[in-house]
């Protein structure tokens, strides 16, 4: 069985210590369940299924019964958190806590990477722009950045970038991108910080409307009535135009300016209140 700090889904650990345990002695659910303090004989195993979830202090037992302490229960109790967090803070709060026991252990959290670098804008906007700034120091970084950051912040994500394999070093100390373009990958974790990113390119979006010459921005929206059919034949175009444009912008290797780009398809309307009775 993997080590805890290797996970990120608590129901996929009791099914795996569960596997483990059964094919080791006739261990059973109702034994599991019992030694964590449940009444119901297969509580959990509805709970790996999905079909339960685990309070707080429920959590903790779990964890007792599978024989975890110290920073090991303290990673499956924010496992739990992380799980069954309603808001995105909530969530993206107990993951960094799961990276921190993680860290502060040597570990690596497969998803931690990808987490960490949807979650900042600035590590997608450095990816792009230290390459196209050879020999550039941090310094210098910082100031072709916009919104401004410090040297520090741009160190800082330089030194993740480079550890998470995403940019390296060559020997003459320049940076230069080891794949061509980062994609989001099936991650349990990584659509909270996605989702935080796309909050925060927004955010700059609209700081631009004012602080960038026109000639600069490509700013245009639709308004439109649309069938659930034709959303779904909309998203697969746009799903193929992001594809195109990632086709035109990597073809070359010179990069004269870092860009980013917003697609936006949402309602604005309540689908239950737009109907007539």
């Amino acid at each position: 069985m993997k080590d805890i700090l290797e996970y990120t889904d608590y129901r996929q650990y009791i099914a795996d210590y569960y596997a483990e345990r059964k094919a080791k002695s006739a261990f059973t659910w109702p034994e599991f369940a019992n030694a964590a303090g449940f009444t119901s004989p297969v509580y959990l195993k509805y709970v790996s299924e999905g079909r339960y979830n685990l309070s707080g202090e429920a959590a903790v037992r779990v964890a007792q019964a599978m024989k975890l302490a110290g920073f090991e229960q303290e990673y499956f109790c924010e496992m739990v958190k992380f799980d069954h967090a309603k808001k995105d803070a909530e969530k993206k709060a107990a993951f960094s806590r799961m990276l921190a026991i993680a860290d502060a252990h040597k570990a690596k959290v497969l998803e931690g990477d990808s987490f960490r670098f949807f979650s900042d804008w600035k590590n997608p906007v450095i990816r792009e722009l230290a390459p196209a700034m050879p020999g550039a120091k941090p310094l210098a970084l910082a100031h072709a950045c916009r919104p401004k950051v410090s040297a520090a912040e741009v160190s800082e994500a330089l030194k993740f970038l480079v550890n998470a394999d995403l940019l390296k070093k060559d020997e003459d100390g320049n940076y230069q991108q080891t794949e061509k373009s980062v994609t989001t990958g099936p991650m349990n974790a990584t659509p909270v910080a996605v989702r935080g990113l796309h909050r925060q390119m927004g955010e700059i979006a609209l700081e631009t409307i004012e602080g960038v010459p026109q000639d600069e921005r490509n700013f245009s929206g639709l308004t439109l009535g649309v069938t659930r059919d034709a959303y779904e034949e909309i998203v697969r175009e746009i799903a193929e135009f992001r594809k195109r444009v990632i086709a035109i912008a990597t073809r070359e290797d010179k990069t004269d300016e870092v860009y980013r780009m917003n697609i936006q398809f949402f309602p604005m309307t309540n689908k239950n209140t737009n109907k007539k009775g």
